[in-house]
């Protein structure tokens, strides 16, 4: 089993703005005083820039173009409805906000197929929308492939049953906690537990405040532990600029790569970061746009492709 991958599926957006549904829990988003149009092609410049530092250091990243017909502001995200495992399995998740279900295209996965990877079983929880019951894919969850295990922070869009039942599919052991953040003076909880953690190889970032039941940090940090995991303690401010929505991917030649945000970047101590580059290099990239509309980052931005090759 491996932690990391070379390959990513990104999608390139044609109508990026602020998405009003997803604004109801997401406290990371922010409107910009600028048209839609502007903003969209802001982000199309921020993701162009993203995918050639991504190229440059060996990543692989399959680009596919959004569709305009289909008026998906959230497109750029796609790790929230699909999750890609080296078994030749497929997740496809339900998700929170309705105009996010469209983002969910076969096309995309016929694209994977013809670059040569194999899916072998697609595992569809999407039915659960009908229900009001929400996981959103690798936003929800992150995974230690190596270790089986399986974090989530519950939300309006993790569900703690599905949950579960993804990881008894996926044979992950599940890790549930609560994450907060403070809006307006009160806790709420955080959308996505991919904002307030990253999980790499032999470290994590996380935001261990945010988990405000003392057990129930005192369970996530005797997993990390466990599994030999440097952590790496992140503010709440810090998150506020996406410092936990990191990714390691492997470059040319195998080696370890951090990628983020410029935000994300700025906001790090020197100690953290040269905590940080004793596991991987460094990459960042300015990611203003997509944050502030967004409320998403680097993270956010990249499908793992774990799939095995097609034998030839």
């Amino acid at each position: 089993m491996q932690q990391t991958t070379n390959t990513i599926l990104m999608v390139r957006p044609v109508s990026f703005r602020m998405n009003e549904q997803t604004a109801v829990n997401n406290y990371f988003q922010e409107d910009l005083d600028i048209k839609n149009k502007e903003i969209n092609l802001l982000a199309q410049k921020e993701f162009d820039v993203f995918v050639e530092k991504l190229r440059a250091i060996g990543v692989h990243v399959i680009v596919v173009n959004d569709i305009k017909e289909t008026d998906t502001p959230d497109s750029i995200f796609p790790n929230n409805w699909v999750s890609f495992h080296e078994n030749g399995n497929v997740g496809l998740y339900p998700m929170f906000a309705k105009n996010r279900r469209l983002e969910r295209r076969e096309d995309i996965l016929e694209t994977i197929e013809e670059e040569g990877f194999l899916i072998n079983n697609i595992i569809d929880y999407t039915s659960a929308e009908e229900e009001g019951f929400f996981l959103e894919g690798t936003g929800s969850i992150i995974l230690d492939r190596i270790h089986r295990k399986a974090y989530c922070a519950l939300s309006a869009r993790a569900d703690e049953d599905l949950f579960i039942e993804f990881c008894e599919d996926f044979e992950f052991t599940p890790v549930i906690f609560g994450a907060y953040q403070t809006v307006d003076g009160l806790r709420k909880p955080i959308y996505h537990t991919n904002v307030m953690m990253c999980l790499g190889k032999s470290f994590v970032v996380i935001c261990l405040s945010s988990i405000d039941d003392k057990k129930e940090r005192k369970n996530v940090v005797s997993h990390l532990k466990e599994d030999g995991k440097e952590i790496i303690d992140i503010t709440e401010a810090q998150m506020n600029h996406f410092a936990g929505n990191m990714l390691e991917v492997k470059g040319a030649d195998n080696t370890s790569y951090l990628i983020m945000s410029q935000a994300a970047y700025d906001s790090l101590t020197d100690k953290q970061i040269k905590s940080l580059e004793k596991h991987a290099k460094i990459v960042f990239s300015s990611l203003e746009t997509i944050e502030t509309c967004g409320g998403g980052s680097a993270r956010c931005m990249m499908a793992e492709i774990f799939l095995p090759k097609r034998e030839f």
